[in-house]
């Protein structure tokens, strides 16, 4: 179903996909879109965490520039169209839409329980900074872009966070990830995981990208995070 989510500032609105379990959710997980917006696969995800007894939202990040974009990363014209939409998209804004949808989600909760996020590629580096400039209770990134230039804002870190890391990563070069464990190793709320071999989405829902062995083992690993730190 879509959810009407109020921007923090009170001049709009915008739909999140939205998947509740079957019984009263344990807590809440919010999954923040790739560069192709809230396509099947970032519903999918939803699907899932609701399957495992959360609610799920999937916030439409970039409302403000085309409302409802589903673009297929298989496809050589929407890959570009994709990147001319992130080149556009006000990630500082992407951020306080993110945080009203955690505001909206602990209303949904009933004001009690804990939210966490999970983003991939686009999504994986504004669950960064989701961790850094919001309350949110838990944060997972997978196959972030640009988080070296975001590790200034490291201190800000108070919250478990867990960044999956694929080695082979062609948007995320060895001396970012180096950047990465250097600035981030001994932070001591910040978990790292490298795949060995892989490159950037691996863990999509479907695709020529995935990679299911290790979809599943990186799932598997935040599964068990936000069980630890969300209950």
């Amino acid at each position: 179903m879509m959810m009407e989510i109020e921007t923090l500032a009170h001049d709009g609105r915008f739909n999140a996909y939205a998947t509740e379990p079957g019984g009263t959710p344990k807590a809440a997980v919010i999954v923040i879109q790739e560069i192709f917006g809230v396509n099947e696969g970032i519903r999918r995800k939803c699907d899932h965490w609701a399957s495992l007894g959360y609610l799920a939202l999937a916030p439409d990040l970039f409302w403000r520039l085309q409302p409802g974009v589903e673009l297929d990363p298989d496809v050589p014209e929407q890959f570009q169209e994709a990147l001319g939409l992130m080149g556009r998209f006000d990630q500082d804004t992407g951020i306080r839409d993110i945080e009203a949808t955690i505001r909206a989600a602990r209303q949904r909760l009933g004001g009690q329980g804990k939210v966490g996020c999970v983003g991939y590629c686009l999504g994986g580096r504004l669950a960064f900074m989701t961790s850094t400039r919001t309350d949110i209770d838990a944060s997972v990134g997978y196959y972030g872009v640009g988080i070296d230039g975001l590790l200034r804002e490291k201190h800000a870190i108070s919250r478990p966070l867990l960044l999956h890391i694929p080695t082979a990563d062609g948007f995320v070069g060895p001396e970012v990830q180096k950047a990465m464990h250097e600035g981030l190793d001994d932070h001591r709320k910040v978990t790292l995981y490298d795949y060995e071999g892989l490159d950037h989405g691996f863990a999509a829902e479907m695709g020529k990208r995935r990679n299911d062995e290790a979809a599943r083992l990186a799932d598997s690993r935040t599964e068990a995070f936000f069980a630890e730190h969300l209950a």
